[in-house]
């Protein structure tokens, strides 16, 4: 026997007929030679399968080789009744087979196997003759089992890897002869198949089957943008809250008695109130005592104030120890001496906590009463302390302003910063725009009289300036009429300062004027009616503008003219609108009931990420802050705890469902050393009102991610209990058809610049006044929860953006790809029945408009099965946060303006203009189609308008003698046409439109 050997890869096929009855079909390629048959795997429902699959005939006799033809048979496999169609052949001589040095794949168009039957497509195969002696022969193919292979083949790929003795032993040998070379790479090639063991023959390869059994895999089943780590994702949890265990949103009524708090577990506390001390003895030489007073349980202990020199104190103070972490059955009340050396016994009051009572509201305050003080023998002595002490839970009153044990280490015997640690309700200030016209000034008085005043003038409310464009008069009274827009905040504390200003040279102005207008004096409005123009004196200094008896003495004076007012008809934009959490404008008598009630219960932290280092441990300070309208919350700072548990409840109004609730969790930097004196972000949640389903209480785990410069990083998982309930469901279904902003927003819109301005403006007031609080709700929070720098530049931004627009546009791309595929007739049962469809439309076209809305009537309650269960979140995939680059986000978290080198800036640069370049390329393209429309008519190409305008005249003859539905029915089915009578050059109406000029060649 001849060591030559023939080598055939098959690559692949194009094209192919479908022949299964569902537009697809199942093939294989059986190879002929020399009496040799060999076969490839069944490729299942495709039209274009790849095998690249390598087979080695062994070739009899060499000096015949021209005379011995190679046939490879495209076969479709019917699994119904184990037969096969054959799809199409190709035929090579022998005089066409070149060394292996020499081969290269070649694709080959099928012909007919008989005159009856049917071809099309091509098949890809590299054919070559080599002698490498390391090559063995292929196995040939049974020619009695040819018909059985690809059924018992893909039936036993399909049988579980838990029973792989199911079928007989003589099947399994059967199965075990059909083997093939994986032409993964050309090494591949010189492997000896005969010495691989029987069991890994028969896996051999097995990665190029689809019948083969796959491990599951996620992200296949729930591929797209939205998909995402499962540690990324919300978890639904089921904890036992104060109204019942929540099992699937629905409260479970358990053993224990309600309480008004039924979105947060029930936390018992021991409440302590210091009110006041009386007849206290003097101990210090002169007679005097600095009392305060140490209340202590177990190993935590909390102090009042000190008070200088007083015998008869007032503190007013409330202690609460958690009952959780008690240590001790005794409460001890130490009333003390202050002392730079040693602070000196004054006496005490022991409680015996299992003596305690306890409180429930909406019981009335237990009412606090006098103790007389022991001294450590427990002996009576003179002074007593006024107490009250009970138990009770954090629906407690006393609970948001007490001192909590949480907030300390044990051991420590004095509060940490404890103004900055405790629960608040903070309210954001009502905001007004204020409208400014600058209309014209009068009888200015420039210092140099030689020359007319370029005069502008400069608007400011605190920090906010705005100026007019100069202008030259003749006559000194030069014309503005410029409009500016400025935010300010109840109550107003700044004025409205206009300053003329007269530009002498560059960079050198002087001031001609100045006038002060109270904002408090200055007209409201609800609409958008004319407000009355006014005359203001210009005074020479500020302090003369701002004596408003002053501006009387005097005979003479400039003038400005101008218009202000408070516009209420707006909403102040703190935020931004696509997760706005109130749309309400700012005047009180536009607002309209309230439409449901919003409960919060922020419950726990789990695995929180250490934020700071204290003796040698990480660990965190950390507190929430929720924002909805303008009420903002705030838990009190659990101190030392990695798994800090809040379980605080709050209420807010809502008075529209298209709003958004945002939850962040935040590292007080005042406790235990700080960051730059900032507090760190450890993340946030935002809920849409819109996505509640009213009377389900959600309890979810949300994971806390945060986009840091090394990269997205989960810093732990928020635990939230929400429920939403409207007040009427007629009422709640009107406003979806109200306008989302009020109605100025539309009467008088603002511009994007002005937007974006005037939101910046809001923020730093709101940041502002709230950091004024106690405790302060410090501006890196407020900015953070206000996404105040959402509109700064970052290529992920961009690329996300981008990716939800296709994302948006993939329906009708899915739309159109099946019309395409209706149209090449792909399943053939399928365009008949779009044919039919399309032919009752266009007899009776009545029916279209309820055809296409029973359809989405259909279509929506088929998704209602799969409607989301979870509420949304942030989400990495969506974000591109997970497949961002360290260049990108070094660039997203650099400074405005950019601190970085001149060389790292340069190369951002050019990055930016690249991208701005491809965006060029597509509105310029998008430009050369509109024109190319254009000329149609405009006789720029005077032979394409005469062939346009000829055609207008025999369309407009046609269609008018010609019925409207003829001539659908002709145009449908031409575009539905068979693709034997296509063609794969464009169309006319295409060859003519492309070929229309367009204006590119005027360009520069």
């Amino acid at each position: 026997m001849s060591g030559y050997k023939l080598g055939v890869e098959v690559v692949s096929a194009h094209d192919l007929v479908a022949k299964d009855g569902q537009g697809s079909s199942n093939s294989f390629v059986e190879l002929h030679f020399d009496n040799q048959r060999f076969r490839t795997t069944t490729k299942e429902k495709d039209l274009n399968p790849v095998w690249n699959e390598s087979f080695y005939f062994n070739i009899s006799d060499p000096n015949n080789l021209s005379n011995l033809p190679l046939e490879a048979y495209v076969y479709n496999y019917h699994k119904e009744n184990n037969s096969r169609t054959c799809l199409g052949k190709v035929r090579l001589t022998g005089t066409s087979f070149v060394p292996h040095s020499d081969a290269v794949v070649l694709h080959y168009p099928l012909e007919k196997r008989s005159i009856f039957s049917r071809a099309k497509g091509e098949l890809g195969l590299k054919v070559f003759v080599t002698n490498d002696p390391s090559i063995r022969t292929s196995n040939p193919l049974p020619a009695m089992e040819s018909s059985l292979h690809t059924d018992l083949g893909s039936t036993y790929a399909q049988i579980p890897n838990s029973v792989p003795n199911s079928f007989p032993k003589e099947k399994s040998d059967k199965r075990h002869t059909f083997r093939h070379l994986p032409n993964a790479s050309h090494s591949q090639e010189k492997q000896n198949v005969p010495q691989v063991p029987p069991q890994q023959q028969m896996n051999y390869g097995a990665h190029e089957m689809k019948s083969e059994p796959q491990p599951p895999k996620v992200v296949q089943m729930f591929s797209g943008p939205s998909s995402q780590p499962p540690d990324y994702s919300v978890k639904e949890t089921s904890p036992f809250l104060g109204g019942g265990r929540i099992v699937g949103g629905r409260v479970i009524r358990g053993d224990r008695p309600t309480s008004t708090y039924d979105l947060v577990e029930q936390m018992r506390y021991l409440f302590v109130r210091v009110v006041k001390a009386r007849d206290l003895p003097s101990k210090d030489v002169t007679g005097s005592l600095d009392p305060f007073v140490e209340v202590k349980v177990g190993n935590y202990k909390g102090i009042t104030k000190h008070y200088e020199k007083k015998q008869n104190p007032e503190w007013n103070e409330v202690f609460a120890f958690s009952r959780d972490t008690q240590q001790s059955s005794v409460l001890e009340v130490v009333l003390k001496d202050k002392d730079l050396v040693s602070d000196g016994f004054v006496g005490i009051v022991r409680f015996d906590l299992h003596e305690v009572p306890t409180r429930v509201p909406p019981d009335s305050p237990l009412a606090p009463e006098w103790y007389r003080l022991e001294d450590k023998k427990g002996e009576k002595k003179k002074g007593e302390l006024m107490l009250a002490v009970w138990y009770g839970t954090q629906a407690d009153e006393a609970f948001s302003d007490a001192w909590h044990s949480d907030a300390i280490a044990p051991g420590d015997s004095t509060s940490i910063a404890s103004t900055y640690i405790r629960s608040k309700v903070y309210h954001s200030p009502r905001l007004w725009y204020v409208r400014v016209t600058v209309i014209e000034a009068q009888d200015l008085l420039p210092a140099d009289k030689n020359r007319f005043p370029e005069a502008y003038v400069k608007v400011q409310i605190g920090s906010q300036m705005l100026k007019t464009k100069p202008v030259q008069s003749r006559n000194l009274n030069p014309v503005w009429k410029e409009e500016f827009m400025f935010v300010a905040s109840e109550p107003f504390e700044d004025h409205l300062i206009f300053s003329v200003e007269d530009r002498v040279g560059p960079n050198k102005d002087e001031t001609i004027g100045k006038a002060v207008i109270p904002l408090n004096t200055v007209d409201r409005r609800a609409d958008d009616r004319n407000i009355r123009t006014r005359w203001y004196n210009l005074e020479k200094s500020l302090s003369d503008a701002m004596d408003g008896d002053h501006s009387k003495k005097d005979k003479f004076h400039s003038r400005l003219h101008v218009c202000v007012c408070l516009d209420g008809g707006y909403h102040v934009l703190d935020e931004s609108t696509q997760y706005s959490s109130d749309l309400r404008p700012t005047a009180k008598q536009l607002w309209k009931s309230s439409i449901g009630v919003l409960e919060l219960g922020i419950l726990n932290v789990d695995g929180l990420h250490p934020m700071k280092t204290r003796e040698g441990k990480g660990t965190s300070d950390t507190y929430c802050v929720a924002k909805y309208g303008q009420k903002w919350v705030r838990t009190r700072t659990i101190v030392n705890s990695l798994n800090p548990k809040y379980n605080e409840q709050y209420t807010w109004e809502v008075y529209d469902p298209a709003t958004v609730l945002t939850v962040g969790v935040f590292d007080n930097c005042q406790i235990g050393g700080s960051s730059g004196n900032r507090d760190l972000t450890v993340g946030k949640v935002r809920i849409r009102i819109s996505t509640l389903e009213t009377g389900r209480v959600y309890t979810h785990s949300y994971p806390l991610l945060v986009l840091h410069p090394s990269g997205v990083k989960k810093m732990g998982a928020l635990h939230l209990a929400i429920r939403f309930t409207y007040t009427s469901m007629l009422n709640m279904m009107f406003q979806y058809s109200k306008p989302l902003l009020p109605k100025m927003h539309y009467k008088r819109p603002l511009s994007v610049i002005q937007q974006d301005m005037l939101r910046h403006q809001a923020v730093n007031i709101v940041a502002a006044r709230l950091g004024r609080a106690e405790p302060p709700l410090r501006r890196e929070v407020v900015e953070y929860m206000s996404d105040a720098n959402a509109h700064l530049w970052s290529m992920r931004r961009s690329k996300a953006n981008f990716l939800r627009l296709t994302s948006v546009f993939s329906g009708f791309l899915a739309v159109g790809k099946w019309f395409g595929e209706v149209c090449m007739w792909k399943n053939p049962v399928t365009t008949v029945l779009v044919h039919i469809l399309f032919v009752m439309l266009v007899c009776f076209p009545e029916l279209i408009l309820p055809t296409v809305f029973l359809y989405m009537f259909l279509i929506g309650l088929w998704n209602y099965r799969y409607r989301p269960r979870y509420p949304p979140h942030m989400d990495t995939r969506l974000s591109c946060a997970d497949t961002v680059t360290p260049d990108e986000l070094d660039e997203e978290f650099e400074t405005f303006p950019a601190s970085k080198s001149s060389d790292l800036v340069r190369l951002r640069y050019d990055r930016l203009r690249s991208v701005a370049g491809r965006i060029q390329t597509v509105v310029g393209d998008i430009a050369t189609q509109g024109e190319r429309l254009q000329a149609l008519l405009s006789w720029r190409d005077p032979r394409a308008t005469t062939i346009y305008l000829i055609f207008c005249l025999v369309a407009a003859i046609v269609l008018y003698v010609t019925p409207f539905q003829v001539l659908a029915l002709i145009a449908g089915f031409y575009a539905m046409r068979h693709p034997r009578f296509r063609h794969k050059t464009p169309a006319l109406p295409i060859n003519f439109f492309r070929r229309l000029p367009a204006r590119t060649d005027s360009m520069l």
